[in-house]
């Protein structure tokens, strides 16, 4: 009976697939109208950006949108022009150093305002909140003389270490993501002799995955695209050069050759997109839960 019945589902003609009607293509446009034209919106500059840095100099210089002949020699350009590689070099370990000291400082801090209760709690999560508030310009001097009576300023030092040692978006993204777990996990690791360190790397990490990509993604794009941190503790030393403040330099000095400078641009921007589109599904995940439930 069985094989009579599977022969008679494997004889069964495949459904055809479902036509769509045209106005069931409108109805999708319509819906989806102003997702399209921000997608559309933001987009466009990107294209525009990469389109350019394949022109020739004097079409970059033009109102063209298209490049009439392609150039990508323009890239092997850029390297020759400025150590690139060096920059990327700086930039990429800015970018580790600092998730990874990040997520090192930033999730026992989290853990300890989600799930323990201890007198000042909420004034310290009150005093977190306000430091997200603070600009970085208001403290810039008083820290850049610290470091600058330590004798560090001129390397990644500045930049690196008071990540290590506590963020406030990322203490808050991540509370906000920790206090969604459930107490029972917490309270079946304690019957089984869990303590709190454990109970934080062994329940706690493994179940928040995504918001620990989330938060990682954050600092890494932030920390890679900043101009005002390796700006002031690096810009007098030329071998310490982060991609940005390289890109702001190579922009200044090849600013009538648009098409060299927009080369440079694409260079630093295909790291992050590249790292964001294999991410992209844990950090929507991560963003979408803590958003729902935070």
């Amino acid at each position: 009976m069985a094989t009579l019945t599977a022969t008679a589902v494997a004889a069964r003609p495949a459904p055809k697939p479902k036509k769509r009607h045209p106005r069931d293509i409108l109805n999708w446009i319509a819906v989806h109208a102003v997702a399209l034209a921000l997608g559309v919106g933001f987009a466009l500059p990107i294209v525009f950006v990469v389109l350019t840095a394949f022109m020739s100099d004097q079409q970059a210089l033009t109102s063209d949108l298209w490049p009439r002949s392609w150039h990508p020699e323009n890239f092997l350009t850029v390297f020759e022009k400025a150590p690139m590689l060096e920059y990327f070099g700086n930039s990429l370990l800015y970018s580790i150093l600092a998730t990874a000291g990040m997520l090192i400082s930033s999730i026992p801090a989290a853990y300890a305002l989600a799930r323990l209760r201890f007198r000042g709690s909420n004034l310290i999560f009150m005093l977190v909140i306000a430091a997200m508030m603070l600009p970085p310009q208001v403290v810039a001097v008083p820290i850049y003389s610290m470091w600058a009576n330590l004798h560090l300023t001129g390397t990644l030092w500045p930049l690196v270490v008071p990540y290590f040692l506590g963020d406030a978006f990322s203490i808050f993204l991540l509370r906000q993501f920790f206090v969604t777990v459930p107490q029972d996990y917490f309270d079946a690791a304690r019957m089984d002799g869990c303590n709190e360190f454990q109970m934080l790397y062994r329940v706690l990490v493994p179940m928040t995955k995504p918001g620990l990509a989330a938060a990682g993604l954050f600092t890494f794009l932030y920390t890679w695209n900043d101009y005002f941190g390796p700006l002031l503790y690096v810009g007098e030393k030329q071998d310490s050069w982060t991609l940005s403040v390289a890109l702001a330099s190579f922009r200044g000095m090849h600013q009538v050759q648009w098409n060299l400078t927009m080369a440079a641009t694409v260079l630093v921007l295909v790291p992050v997109i590249v790292l964001f589109l294999f991410a992209q599904k844990s950090f929507v995940k991560g963003i979408t839960f803590t958003g729902v439930k935070g």
